[in-house]
């Protein structure tokens, strides 16, 4: 069972940075079904209704690769958070870019195959862990894609027989990015410059074949409000 952060329509009481593991905000239906609208890694925030002026979401926010993240209070963030601060400006931009992020997502789950959006959602992973290798169960990705368990097993079949990834046993291991590029939608490639496009300036990292680590908002944060920021492991 994978950890909660948020659940539907109860008050946030904190907001989370990750910093090298993934957290995904997922849609839940009455009858338990989960889709993924879309996933947080060390270049985001999760918590953006507070930014926003909000204290709760619809949706659900939980752990999809567990790794280190900071968090704060949300009436602390409220407070040192102000419209007139960097780090509330670059926040604004984040948030464009995942509204691009899932809108990109709505069109390429209706258009494109489920190969070619395995293929984008492992690369988005890629790019936000610290690591070619990560946990991952079938039964979560599955969800995740909003397809039936043996569909995901297929195409995990056959990029691991085509040499793009390895996995086994609930662990993932990227082998080859170049081809999983290749293998993927236009959908990814689009979602990545409009990221690189609104947060390369005042960041610390740069999102690039080669460093994989997002756009890093942990030193804009710890600039700003590192007296504030509780460290989870």
């Amino acid at each position: 069972m994978k950890q909660s952060i948020y659940a539907p329509n109860q008050l946030i009481e904190y907001v989370y940075f990750p910093t090298d593991g993934i957290i995904s905000l997922v849609n839940v239906t009455k009858n338990g079904g989960i889709v993924e609208a879309a996933t947080v890694g060390n270049e985001g925030m999760v918590g953006i209704p507070v930014l926003l002026g909000g204290d709760e979401m619809v949706g659900q926010a939980i752990v999809q690769v567990a790794g280190d993240a900071v968090r704060m209070k949300a009436d602390i963030f409220k407070r040192e958070v102000t419209p007139d601060s960097t780090l509330h400006n670059l926040l604004l931009r984040y948030t464009l870019a995942l509204m691009t992020s899932i809108s990109q997502s709505v069109a390429c789950n209706s258009l494109h195959s489920v190969k070619q959006r395995c293929c984008r959602w492992l690369l988005i992973c890629h790019d936000r862990v610290k690591s070619d290798y990560f946990e991952l169960n079938q039964e979560f990705l599955a969800q995740m894609l909003g397809v039936q368990r043996p569909t995901v097993s297929g195409v995990a079949i056959t990029l691991q027989q085509a040499g793009l990834i390895r996995y086994s046993r609930g662990k993932m291991t990227i082998c080859d990015r170049r081809s999983l590029e290749a293998a993927c939608c236009e959908c990814y490639g689009i979602v990545k410059q409009e990221f690189e496009r609104l947060l390369k300036d005042g960041v610390a990292q740069k999102w690039n074949d080669g460093n994989r680590n997002g756009f890093g908002l942990e030193a804009q944060i710890q600039q700003q409000v590192n007296d504030q920021l509780e460290h989870l492991h």
